[in-house]
């Protein structure tokens, strides 16, 4: 007979216009790696933001029984209790405190008289550290390392709560390779000791590596469970789970028509860190993108992309820029990205919670933000063209809203970056730089953006894509850039190389 650590049963949650859950079971058993899938939007999060008390009970319908126990938790203090942790995507660190004080932030140890006992917390901080593999002094800040040993700092920081039940939000999508493997190896260890996990990514080749099954949710309603030595356990066929259909193609298929004509070029391009300007951050930098053409840049964390990008779109990261950038062969000087928008540039962050988005205001508000004067008269805001062009942008984006004054922060994290796409689509970019543009995104909405991407550079347009997913690379650029720790190593073509001769190129000037 199975042993049960969870049962949902019949779980409805509901948001003004929009029913996120309809009626979800899952069921997940002691010691097993649980996969929890879907498209961006479907429901994942939400369900396990009830299971942790996020949403209290009482703001939801359907039950759901830990350990054979009815819970009704109204608080995350509530689960955390019953030894459950939930991980989010964005991890809750604070980057001016240690590891040692972040783990018990909020649970301190404390002696009789009240008072925070610092050698035992710092003592237990690095007993769970060496749980997880974190080889750091437990007195190291959280700024001072990397975004790998942060997240097992938060494992860690879940193993001082005595976890069983640990839920994993998207916790490889802002790792490398190294260290996504890294850390899903751990979870297998994990498992073999006994813990629970239930895991949401949307990194296909994870789930096939480490779950025991896979329930897959479509528009909020459980479609099926995947048990692994069962059922088919392939990408193919939990894609045709998901999205309702199979999908033959990763990647639109595209004629590759480069025109002559560069669109951007930059020349010997030398970035210096902002506040150690000794720091070489991007050391003598040269490439070109032509009209009708994507590029690629591929490369380790650190390796110095997200930064170039940056400096070029007007020089909004480093100091002591040096070096010359061509825009349609005419030598140019964008001092900030105001004047780099107006160049026919647009730049997609990757991290759009913090540098993308403004989560409290409306898709209305943000869409419009970079180019108000497109909608205004004389300095005075249209409000109805304003409405309409947030509309528009909507629409052909694909984003899944009730409507425009929706605000962004209340969207999936799929349909956030649709809103940021549209964001600067509007700006009608000649070149548009895409910093990991489908990081956290589900298969469904990756293609949608492939599509995009392929619609610009057939209008003659130019898209620089920087990305940590080799087959992304492969599949989407003409040509693709190495880079490793701010420097160019190789420029190649994409339909001539492989990801082991890129990553050939990486490991030989590691």
């Amino acid at each position: 007979m199975a042993d049960v650590i969870l049962e949902m049963k019949n779980i409805t949650k509901e948001f003004p216009g929009v029913k996120a859950l309809d009626n979800v079971n899952l069921v997940v058993e002691r010691g097993e790696i649980h996969a929890l899938i879907g498209e961006n939007g479907a429901g994942k999060s939400t369900l396990m933001n009830v299971l942790s008390g996020i949403y209290p009970y009482g703001t939801y319908t359907g039950d759901f029984y830990y350990n054979g126990e009815l819970c009704q938790f109204k608080t995350l203090k509530e689960s955390e209790a019953k030894n459950i942790v939930i991980i989010h995507q964005e991890l809750a660190l604070i980057p001016l405190l240690s590891i040692g004080e972040n783990m018990f932030l909020g649970n301190e140890i404390k002696n009789k008289a009240g008072i925070i006992d610092w050698n035992k917390t710092y003592a237990e901080a690095e007993k769970h550290m060496r749980q997880v593999g974190l080889n750091e002094s437990a007195h190291t800040l959280i700024k001072d390392i990397g975004t790998g040993k942060q997240q097992l700092v938060e494992i860690a920081k879940a193993f001082s709560k005595n976890v069983k039940l640990l839920i994993l939000d998207e916790p490889t999508s802002s790792l490398n390779d190294e260290d996504a493997k890294m850390l899903l190896d751990l979870l297998m260890e994990f498992k073999k000791q006994g813990l629970t996990s239930i895991i949401i990514t949307h990194k296909l080749n994870e789930i096939i590596y480490c779950a025991d099954k896979a329930t897959i949710i479509r528009d909020g309603s459980t479609i099926e469970t995947l048990v692994k030595g069962v059922d088919e356990f392939s990408e193919d066929r939990i894609i045709k789970g998901m999205v309702g259909r199979s999908m033959d193609d990763r990647y639109p298929e595209r004629e590759h028509n480069v025109q002559e004509d560069v669109s951007l070029e930059v020349k010997n391009w030398t970035v210096h860190h902002p506040l150690y300007p000794e720091k070489v951050v991007d050391d003598n930098i040269s490439f070109k993108v032509h009209k009708g053409e994507i590029i690629g840049f591929s490369g380790l964390q650190g390796a110095g992309r997200t930064e170039l990008a940056m400096s070029i779109f007007g020089k909004s990261y480093g100091t002591d820029i040096s070096g010359e950038l061509y825009l349609f062969g005419k030598k140019t000087n964008l001092k900030n990205p105001e004047a780099a928008i107006h160049a026919g540039l647009a730049y997609i962050t990757e991290d759009r919670k913090t540098n993308g988005l403004l989560l409290n205001e409306s898709i209305r508000f943000n869409t419009t933000l970079p180019r108000l004067d497109k909608v205004s008269n004389h300095s005075i805001i249209d409000r109805d063209k304003e409405k309409n062009v947030a509309e528009e942008m909507k629409n052909e984006m694909g984003t899944k809203t009730p409507t425009i004054e929706q605000k962004v922060g209340n969207l999936s994290g799929g349909n956030q970056q649709k809103a940021l796409l549209g964001k600067w689509m509007f700006t009608e970019p000649d070149i548009l730089i895409m910093d990991e543009p489908t990081r956290g995104i589900d298969v469904g909405a990756k293609y949608d953006i492939y599509c995009l991407m392929n619609k610009m550079v057939a209008d003659g347009k130019s898209v620089v894509m920087i990305s940590s997913e080799m087959p992304e690379l492969l599949g989407m650029c003409d040509r693709i850039y190495v880079m490793n720790e701010g420097r160019l190593l190789a420029e190649l073509n994409a339909r001539e190389t492989t990801q082991e001769e890129i990553m050939g190129y990486i490991l030989r000037d590691s």
